[in-house]
C-alpha cells in the first residue's frame, strides 16, 4: 500500500533513537509430535497446509520483532491469534520450537535453567489477567514476596515493598488482605509485586481485561503514570484496540500466529498493510490517533495567531483550530514551524476522511 505521509511520526523517531532491549528472529511455536524436527533444515518456512498435513498446530509463526528500551509495545489480535503464546515464548515460560530471542544481545534460548531463573528474578516482571495474589498474605507481604525469593533482607524488602505500594497508590492498605480489596486494588497489588524487583523488562498479559470499564480505564491511566516515572520496557498483550491506541508506542497485530503488521497506532489506522488490518482498525476514531504533523499542509501564512505541537492528536487540538477559524502553525520540538493545520483538515479527520492538502 502506497504511503501518502512521508514524515516519520514523532513516536517512531523516538523509538529508533533508543537501543533495542528485546528482539526475536523467526520465532515459531508449533505444537505436536516432533515439531522441532519438522521445522529443521527448511529453505523456506512451511505453509499452513504443510503444517496441517503434518498433524501439527502452529501457535506462533515466523515472528521477528525489535522492542526498544523504554517502549510500550502492544501485541494484539483476536482470541486464538497467538499473542499470549508469543509473550510466553519471549519470556521463555514456554519453549519456542525455533528461532532466537535476544535480551540486551544475549540469547535467552541458550541460557541454562540457573541463568534463566536469575534473569527472571532480576530483569523481568510479569503481570497476568489472573491477579494470583496469595490470600493468606497482606498487601505488604504479597508485594515483598518476590524479594524474599531473592533472599533480600527483611528490612530492605519491606522498605522496597512500601515504596512501590505508595507508587501504585495503595498507601494505607498495606495491612489489608486480598479479599478486602476491590478488583482494581488487587491488580494494583499485582503490579506493585512485579515492580518490587525493579525489572528492566515488563510482560503484561491482558492485565485489565477482567476489570469493569471504569476501573479498566483508571488502571490504564495508572500504567501511563507509572511509565512516565519508571520508563520500563513493556510487552503488553491485549485484544482491545482502544486500550492499545491509548497505551502503545507501537503495536503488532497478529493473525493465525503471524504478525501481520507492526507500527504506531497512527500508521496502522491510516496505512493498513492488509484488508485484515483495515477491518481490525475500521471503527477506531481517527482523531484519536492522527497527529497534527500527519494532517498538516505546507506553510502558506507568514504569521499565525496560535500553534500546536506536531505530535499532538487531532482530538486534542480540534477545538483550538476549529474555534479559531483559520490555519494554525504546527511546530516541531524545537519550536520551529514545519507546516500549518487548517480547520478543514481537522473536520475531515473528525469525520473520517482525507482532507485536500
Amino acid at each position: 500500500m502506497t504511503e501518502t505521509v512521508t514524515r516519520m511520526p514523532v513516536t517512531e523517531r523516538l523509538m529508533t533513537d533508543r537501543p533495542v532491549k528485546l528482539s526475536c528472529r523467526n520465532v515459531w511455536k508449533v505444537f505436536g509430535r516432533e515439531a522441532e524436527r519438522f521445522l529443521q533444515n527448511r529453505s523456506t518456512p512451511p505453509s499452513a497446509d504443510q503444517i496441517a498435513d503434518a498433524g501439527l498446530l502452529a501457535a506462533v509463526r515466523d515472528v521477528s520483532l525489535d522492542i526498544h528500551d523504554g517502549e510500550i509495545f502492544i501485541v494484539m489480535g483476536l482470541s486464538g491469534s497467538g499473542k499470549s503464546t508469543l509473550l510466553r515464548c519471549l519470556s521463555r515460560l514456554i519453549e519456542p520450537s525455533a528461532g532466537s530471542i535476544l535480551l540486551d544481545g544475549d540469547d535467552l534460548l541458550k541460557a541454562d535453567e540457573t541463568r534463566l531463573i536469575d534473569i527472571r528474578r532480576h530483569k523481568m516482571g510479569m503481570v497476568f489477567q489472573n491477579f494470583a495474589l496469595l490470600p493468606h498474605l497482606t498487601v505488604l507481604e504479597n508485594v515483598a514476596f518476590p524479594l524474599s525469593v531473592q533472599n533480600v533482607g527483611k528490612a530492605e524488602r519491606l522498605q522496597r515493598a512500601m515504596e512501590v505500594i505508595d507508587l501504585v497508590g495503595l498507601k494505607g492498605r498495606e495491612q489489608s488482605y486480598p479479599r478486602q480489596l476491590s478488583g482494581g486494588q488487587q491488580q494494583r497489588v499485582g503490579i506493585a509485586r512485579s515492580l518490587a524487583v525493579n525489572p528492566e523488562l515488563w510482560f503484561l498479559d491482558e492485565p485489565f481485561s477482567a476489570l469493569d470499564p471504569l476501573i479498566r480505564r483508571e488502571m490504564q491511566s495508572e500504567l501511563l503514570r507509572l511509565q512516565n516515572v519508571l520508563k520500563k520496557t513493556m510487552v503488553f498483550v491485549t485484544h482491545d484496540f482502544d486500550e492499545a491506541i491509548r497505551l502503545a508506542d507501537r503495536i503488532a497485530i497478529m493473525k493465525d500466529g503471524a504478525v501481520i503488521q507492526t507500527g504506531t497506532p497512527e500508521e496502522l489506522v491510516t496505512h493498513p498493510a492488509t484488508e485484515y488490518v483495515a477491518e481490525f482498525t475500521r471503527d477506531v476514531q481517527r482523531a484519536k490517533v492522527v497527529s497534527a504533523a500527519s494532517a498538516m499542509r505546507p506553510r502558506s501564512a507568514g504569521h499565525f495567531d496560535s500553534a500546536v505541537a506536531a505530535d499532538l492528536k487531532i482530538q486534542a487540538v480540534a477545538a483550538q483550530v476549529i474555534g479559531g477559524g483559520k490555519p494554525v502553525a504546527v511546530t516541531a520540538a524545537d519550536g520551529s514551524v514545519i507546516g500549518e493545520l487548517t480547520p478543514d483538515a481537522v473536520l475531515a479527520t473528525l469525520i473520517g476522511r482525507e482532507a485536500q492538502r
